[in-house]
């Protein structure tokens, strides 16, 4: 398999869950609109506190399930910072919102966030062959059996031309559907160009 079919997509009623579990015979077009508007504000909100994956439920209240790695971050002192972003998202949304934060123990295995540490890393000018190693080299040390980085653009700076680079440690079984593949697109947005991140994480196959 290429770089065709999104490996979480390409997985769903495998070993992935869908992101929004609710169902609507009307009101299709608004309640999608809503969970894009939901995901947007969260990751402008509390993107610093390591924002890995967003589940929305409609049963019949609006449930969201934030996983973070730094929940801390959310929470606040005394629930603070919790209540403070219900409100938000209620304003947001116009209608009651539960939030839940769930933690997430290894964020060296959330392809999201290495994602965007490599971001950060590239902003902070880093080169960016030196950080894909780096990251690389700490998910392989957390227990993953395979990772996969690329990053594509002006990667260079402002000088050089649009180029790939990639790189592989230990197997990544795209075309198996009972491997686990955590996958995240990122984009950074330097001064000089727009870089493309795609991260690969392989934890296993499902049951092993």
């Amino acid at each position: 398999m290429g770089h065709k079919a999104n490996p979480y997509g390409f997985r769903l009623g495998v070993n992935k869950e869908w992101r929004s579990l609710w169902y609507a015979k009307k009101n299709l077009g608004k309640y999608l609109a809503e969970d894009k508007k939901i995901r947007d504000s969260l990751t402008e909100k509390i993107g610093r506190a390591g924002l890995s994956d967003v589940k929305i439920e409609r049963s019949p209240n609006l449930k969201i399930t934030v996983s973070v790695g730094r929940p801390g971050m959310v929470i606040g002192r005394g629930g603070a910072g919790l209540a403070e972003l219900q409100e938000f998202l209620t304003k947001k949304v116009g209608s009651k919102v539960d939030i839940v934060v769930s933690e997430v123990r290894n964020p060296e295995l959330s392809a999201r966030l290495v994602g965007e540490e490599i971001v950060r890393s590239i902003l902070r000018r880093i080169q960016v062959k030196r950080i894909m190693h780096q990251m690389a080299e700490k998910v392989m040390g957390r227990g993953a059996k395979g990772v996969k980085i690329i990053v594509s653009g002006v990667i260079g700076g402002p000088s050089s031309i649009h180029r790939t680079e990639k790189i592989i440690r230990g197997s990544i079984p795209g075309q198996t559907l009972r491997s686990n593949i955590d996958f995240a697109r990122n984009t950074a947005y330097t001064s000089y160009g727009t870089l493309g991140i795609k991260v690969w994480i392989y934890l296993g196959e499902t049951g092993s």
